[in-house]
């Protein structure tokens, strides 16, 4: 730049700093404190759509444009479990608070609000398609409050004309969560076209319970079709679309603990599609949940627009049998198939009866654990007495290794010969581990879902259907997170026990080479099982440590009625009498019997065929 371009600059920019610090300030006008209150709170409000004029209205509606202008007014009806607000715009439901919960934070639950539920009827008219939602409708119902045992209906009318008019029926009954929707189009044949009507329904799911990333991994749409239960967004952190195929007879938009659904009573929703959507920075809704669909038009001017909603809690005893519904009490997850009938016909028929006795969850779980113990008694028993056999065979055993040495083939051959003589089935011992495994998977699957347990608190714990989290961390460790879950802690520390005990009262086994040392291995589950269970809920947990607590007693006890002296004569007298021929070999001393001499056969054949083998490799060495 040349000298009197940067003169020039310097100058302009002298000005400019002159100017704000001699030119005389205007003083803010003084506003009236009640007057700025007012300003204030309407800038925060959003401003309210513009009313359409008669004109516009008919250009954007046409028949319906009378509809389109008025003035939304809301119904409260109020029932002992929740409290319905419905709004003449749109004639829909238009919040919905559940009495009887609270979200994690002490609020009122509201399931669905203005902001975070849309639900869309579009119509198929000769002007096009028109939103139902968007229309007002008229309705002589008033705010009123509902008891057990009574029922009111709530009728949202459109009139279009002389005998023609759309009409929305809610029939809601004193207590509990389901109610009748009913859908008629009177007279409209000339209006409305026979192509199907599309029902949209964006639900936002809110943030009800503590912990989001949990919540995001388990907030689903199921639907039911084609006779069988499916799910969509179940895991999924990214967005998911699915089309089916087949007729839906009903979705469910299912947070961890609560559904919002849509049950078909006639027909059924055709063509649809159905949404899972994600926001990972959105710390208010977990996902967004559309669920798209087609209802036959015929059949709303038939009268045959028969649907139900269902707003309340997951919990099996309510939603086992929920309306027209097949299959609704699905929507709890009680685990893998052959863990269901566990789960459907003990576990959750107990919780219910020990319910109405126990008030806290914590003791409710130590009975049930003792309920069970109790039950699997017998087992435990005879898996005892099988073990303390094996204990008495361990003599045996060691010299059995010394004489076949590392020859792992024969030493199994020979150990399995032993146990033939004295009638001994090393596979009944581990009977009562099998019985108990499927118990404990039951369980894994059940706690997280069990709407029971949401917000009981017990010792340190505020929610047993959380992770208990006394101790917080400033990092996050992989795999097991940033918070220190107690009851998980105590747990690992009665398996480690339990898993030394066990070591202590299990025959040794023969260590056979390159083979895992099966002791260590008891060890090393427990500490990898903590990492899992770290973030589920506490009462799972619990349970498991009173489990481990109980069975060490149990073992104990058991003990003392087993003489080592009485067994070690049996198995004698067992040796003495199958020698003799006096006692028939069991079922499983025959199939010993006969894979050893399948064995014993599959080895001479092989010895055999390498004899030959070797024999014609020297004969062709010799030539």
């Amino acid at each position: 730049m040349e000298r009197n371009q940067i003169i020039g600059l310097a100058l302009i920019m002298m000005m400019l700093v002159g100017y704000q610090i001699l030119a005389p300030q205007t003083e803010p006008p003084k506003t009236n404190p009640a007057t700025q209150t007012k300003s204030s709170a309407t800038a925060a409000v959003a401003p309210a759509p513009r009313q359409l004029d008669s004109v516009a209205a008919k250009a954007i509606y046409g028949d319906f444009a009378s509809a389109a202008i008025g003035t939304a007014k809301d119904i409260v009806v109020e029932t002992d479990d929740v409290r319905l607000t419905f709004s003449t715009k749109g004639g829909n439901v238009k919040e919905v608070l559940l009495k009887k919960f609270k979200t994690y934070t002490n609020a009122p639950l509201y399931l669905i609000d203005e902001q975070s539920s849309k639900f869309n009827l579009e119509l198929p008219t000769n002007k096009g398609t028109i939103n139902l939602a968007d229309l007002y409708f008229t309705t002589e119902a008033s705010n009123q409050v509902i008891t057990t045992g009574k029922s009111t209906k709530l009728a949202f009318r459109l009139p279009l004309g002389a005998n023609q008019y759309i009409e929305q029926t809610y029939t809601i009954q004193g207590s509990g969560y389901l109610i009748d929707y009913d859908v008629q189009l009177v007279g409209l044949d000339g209006l409305v076209k026979n192509e199907p009507t599309r029902l949209v329904w964006q639900d936002k799911l809110k943030q009800l319970e503590n912990d989001m990333a949990e919540n995001r991994k388990v907030v689903t749409t199921n639907y039911y079709s084609d006779g069988e239960l499916s799910d969509i967004g179940r895991g999924q952190s990214d967005n998911v679309e699915e089309k089916i195929e087949q007729p839906v007879s009903w979705f469910a938009h299912k947070n961890k603990y609560f559904l919002s659904a849509f049950i078909t009573k006639g027909s059924s929703l055709s063509n649809a599609t159905l949404k899972s959507l994600v926001n990972q920075s959105d710390s208010t809704y977990i996902k967004t949940m559309q669920s798209e669909g087609s209802l036959s038009t015929a059949d709303l001017k038939a009268g045959k627009g028969n649907f139900q909603f269902f707003f309340g809690p997951n919990d099996y005893q309510i939603v086992k049998n929920i309306g027209t519904a097949t299959d609704f009490g699905d929507n709890v997850d009680l685990g893998y198939a052959f863990l269901k009938p566990l789960n459907k016909f003990f576990f959750v028929p107990m919780f219910s009866f020990l319910e109405k006795f126990f008030s806290n969850y914590g003791v409710l779980i130590v009975v049930l654990v003792l309920i069970v113990k109790l039950l699997m008694t017998p087992l435990v028993y005879k898996s005892y007495v099988s073990m303390a056999k094996m204990r008495m065979l361990a003599p045996e055993l060691a010299i059995i290794k010394e004489k076949v040495g590392d020859d792992a083939a024969k030493m199994q051959q020979e150990q399995m010969k032993l146990y033939q003589q004295v009638g001994v089935s090393p596979l009944s011992g581990c009977i009562p581990v099998l019985a108990t495994m499927p118990i404990l998977m039951s369980l894994f699957f059940l706690f997280p879902n069990l709407i029971e347990l949401r917000q009981q608190s017990f010792l340190w714990a505020s929610d047993l259907s959380t992770y208990d989290a006394p101790i917080k961390l400033p990092f996050a460790i992989p795999f097991y997170g940033a918070h220190v879950s107690i009851f998980t802690l105590a747990m690992t520390v009665s398996q480690l026990v339990y898993a030394w005990y066990n070591n202590q009262i299990t025959p040794a086994q023969v260590q056979q080479p390159g083979m895992p040392d099966m002791r260590m291995l008891t060890y090393f589950m427990p500490v990898m099982f903590m990492f899992v269970m770290n973030s589920f809920p506490a009462g799972l947990s619990f349970y498991y440590l009173v489990s481990n607590v109980v069975t060490i007693l149990q073992q104990q006890v058991i003990r003392r009625f087993v003489n080592d002296d009485k067994i070690r004569s049996i198995l004698e007298e067992n040796r003495r009498k199958i020698a003799s021929g006096e006692k028939k070999k069991s079922k499983f001393s025959d199939m010993l019997e006969r894979s050893m001499k399948a064995a014993d056969e599959a080895k001479k054949q092989a010895d055999e065929a390498k004899k030959q083998v070797e024999a014609k490799r020297a004969q062709a060495k010799k030539k």
